[in-house]
């Protein structure tokens, strides 16, 4: 009598691999090839005013922005450790881009604060969602400051400009119902080149709101 070949043990069920696509919450996507409005009119008609204004003789002479880089501080994050997830999720959320903590470099027992404890965050924007972020800045959300009359024009001596914002609700990307409290931020322009003189220019043809631009 011919013997029968026991039958193959089933296959265990494979795992389901991780989604390697899946973002964060408030992050935004990419498309390859986009090119952001800001960008071309910085190619198209920034770069050719500059050239003229200051002389030139190379568009690589031309000055550039290099990155923004947004700090929001939580001084009261020490008493709230929720608090700073609350500022995480904002600040992803306003920029399209994962915000990273900061981190208290020293004890400071006055404030009940100990080296390493979480006390903000940051995010550092660069090319297309700098230039994303950069519009949505100019054209919808310092119009949204109460009595808004622009902005100074203080460098720092290096060609970098910072922005301070007293309110995060100033983005319309935050629901005002949903926050839990009222917090300031600060937003540094970076630039290619050393003097204000060049960065403001360069600031200024972007559409950058200052105070005393001759008009």
């Amino acid at each position: 009598m011919a013997s029968t070949k026991p039958s193959a043990a089933p296959k265990a069920a494979s795992k389901p691999k991780a989604d390697k696509s899946a973002k964060v919450e408030g992050t935004q996507v990419v498309v390859k090839g986009y090119v952001p409005t800001l960008q071309k009119v910085y190619k198209d008609e920034i770069v050719p005013k500059l050239m003229k204004e200051f002389g030139y003789s190379s568009v690589m002479q031309v000055p550039k922005l290099t990155k923004i880089t947004i700090n929001q501080g939580v001084g009261t994050a020490t008493g709230d450790k929720k608090l700073v997830e609350i500022a995480q999720q904002e600040l992803t959320t306003i920029t399209g881009q994962k915000a990273v903590l900061t981190y208290s470099r020293k004890d400071i027992s006055n404030f009940k604060l100990r080296k390493g404890m979480p006390i903000g965050v940051k995010v550092t924007l660069r090319a297309t969602k700098m230039y994303e972020f950069l519009e949505r800045l100019i054209s919808i959300s310092l119009p949204r400051i109460r009595d808004f009359k622009g902005i100074n024009e203080k460098f720092d001596g290096r060609g970098n400009y910072t922005l301070g914002i007293k309110e995060q609700i100033i983005y319309p990307e935050i629901d005002i119902d949903k926050v839990t409290k009222i917090l300031g931020m600060e937003i540094t322009f970076v630039s290619s080149v050393d003097r204000d003189e060049e960065a403001f220019a360069l600031l200024r043809e972007f559409g950058l709101p200052f105070k005393n631009i001759k008009k």
